[in-house]
């Protein structure tokens, strides 16, 4: 299991379009969306910060759905059904592989939040943020490996690519909801991005995480868990 774990990390990390997508770009646009104009505002550049590190990580997370799908295209799901793994096993290594390859991405903001857009916080902030984010992440996971088991992998870039756009636009991610309309930020407050970098933003503002925040971001990973789950036993009368 172990073994799997690390050559499924090594596949993700080698990937040129992973650490272009997942880590550079959320770590460039929260530099250009904090540095725009006279960029001076330290609490925005604090939500910003946790809100692409958010983006980034739910990218990573939904692009492990992405290896999931090349697997069935080049037979290595099919190897797997063979092998003594179980095929809890198999999806809890995918699981995990997502939950490590967030990291990147998640760090790589907070550095540029406090190396170059000067973020301070406490150190216990930073860790509780970083920790929080990652293991909020786990609803994103199973989300891309829903789509990775049940569609074709040209599909299945495709739709978590609008995954990840529609939920972190939606859910603020990009922006702060106080320019959304009423109604949307009504509907914002539902979405599980929005929750996701709640727990973060909680954090660097003193606070714990809302229990809102935690009972919906809980019902999501219900969610996206159960249709993991389905897509997975799908793919196994088609593998």
């Amino acid at each position: 299991m172990v073994d799997y774990l690390w050559l499924e990390v090594r596949r993700t990390l080698r990937d040129t379009g992973f650490v272009v997508g997942g880590v550079a770009m959320p770590v460039m646009m929260y530099l250009l969306f904090t540095n725009l104009g006279a960029g001076d505002d330290g609490g925005w550049k604090t939500a910003s910060m946790v809100g692409m590190a958010a983006y980034g990580a739910v990218g990573s997370a939904l692009n492990t759905g992405g290896g999931v799908a090349e697997d069935k295209v080049t037979g290595w799901l099919r190897h797997l059904r063979v092998t003594p793994m179980t095929p809890r096993q198999v999806v809890l290594g995918r699981a995990l592989t997502g939950s490590v390859t967030v990291l990147p991405a998640i760090t790589a903001v907070l550095a540029a939040g406090g190396l170059v857009n000067g973020v301070r916080l406490e150190a216990w902030q930073w860790a509780a943020t970083a920790v929080l984010l990652w293991i909020g992440s786990v609803p994103f996971t199973l989300l891309g490996l829903g789509n990775g088991y049940r569609l074709t992998a040209q599909t299945t870039g495709v739709v978590n690519m609008v995954c990840n756009l529609g939920l972190s636009v939606v859910g603020g991610l990009w922006f702060p909801l106080a320019l959304f309309p009423g109604w949307l930020r009504s509907v914002a407050a539902y979405t599980p991005a929005n929750r996701f970098a709640e727990l973060g933003v909680s954090v660097t503002e003193g606070r714990a995480p809302s229990v809102a925040a935690v009972a919906v971001l809980s019902a999501w990973l219900l969610v996206f868990g159960a249709y993991g789950a389905v897509s997975y036993r799908r793919s196994a009368r088609t593998v």
